[in-house]
């Protein structure tokens, strides 16, 4: 998260952290590089990303990345939001996850 908010912030293009409390108290929070807004739990960070997002590109990362991903793909189906999800799929990393996405929908 943080070499994308700095990459982002050198092209003077707004950055925007939706902080959960989980992230503070373990001291998973760098340097800030543009607007901070502090949530209570990953649920209310979630929420708060849908709410504030115009769409929802997932990069190369671990079990948060997934979380996120799959629950805007669930609150899609719900008709929670009709936003575009997307994957960035580089060098192949997500190739098994989207393999195995394929089979679910078929």
């Amino acid at each position: 998260m943080g070499c994308v908010s700095t990459a982002v912030a050198r092209r003077k293009t707004e950055v925007l952290g939706i902080i959960p409390l989980a992230f503070i108290v373990n001291n998973l929070v760098g340097e800030t590089c543009g607007k901070e807004i502090k949530v209570a739990t990953m649920h209310q960070r979630l929420l708060t990303m849908m709410e504030l997002s115009d769409a929802f590109i997932a990069l190369p990362g671990g079990f948060g990345t997934l979380e996120e991903l799959f629950q805007m793909i669930y609150w899609a189906q719900l008709n929670i939001h009709s936003k575009p999800i997307g994957v960035l799929n580089i060098n192949g990393f997500f190739n098994g996850l989207l393999s195995f996405v394929n089979q679910a929908v078929e």
